[in-house]
């Protein structure tokens, strides 16, 4: 399975898909941003703000689908200051449950990164929730666990919960990745 990059369009086409692994990723534990159980009228509006920002560059979102269905998704969030236009932040990698464990988080993972490289992006950032499983991914993809907060963001079950900071170094142009 691979991810293809979502333009307005297809962004607009995918929000039902989208909305429903939001849904499915927050039902299954995973700490996103939101509180269970994630309303799908809430998800859906979730996603259809998210347009505005993949409309002016500010996001790029990525949707790897299967059968018919979106099963996992990653987008990268640019900044808009002019001192901080060789970074982005990852955000919202989701794998829906049903398709864990195959590989696919690894993928929408080195996708983001790929095309940030691609975009002159030297430095990636992330946090997500301390000892979770994405933890792990980043953790064996060549992430820096820079540290933790403690009790940063409410889990899905509203437990406030440490959250890790991330960042990764990306090769710029004639470099290699160290």
């Amino acid at each position: 399975m691979r991810a293809e990059r979502l333009d307005v369009t297809e962004l607009h086409a995918r929000v039902e898909e989208l909305a429903d692994l939001l849904v499915d990723t927050v039902d299954g534990g995973a700490s996103v941003g939101f509180l269970a159980p994630l309303d799908r009228g809430q998800a859906l509006a979730w996603w259809k703000e998210r347009v505005a920002a993949v409309a002016a560059g500010r996001l790029a979102v990525w949707a790897a689908r299967d059968a018919g269905r979106t099963l996992g998704t990653v987008s990268l969030a640019f900044p808009d200051k002019p001192n901080s236009r060789h970074r982005a932040e990852l955000v919202k990698l989701m794998v829906h449950r049903d398709a864990r464990g195959r590989g696919l988080g690894r993928t929408l993972l080195t996708t983001a990164e790929s095309a940030a490289a691609g975009a002159g992006i030297t430095l990636l950032h992330l946090d997500t929730e301390t000892d979770s499983l994405a933890e792990r991914l980043y953790d064996t993809a060549g992430w820096t666990r820079v540290g933790a907060i403690p009790d940063y963001a409410a889990s899905p079950d509203g437990v406030l919960r440490p959250t890790s900071i991330y960042y990764k170094r990306l090769a710029g142009p004639g470099e290699t990745d160290d």
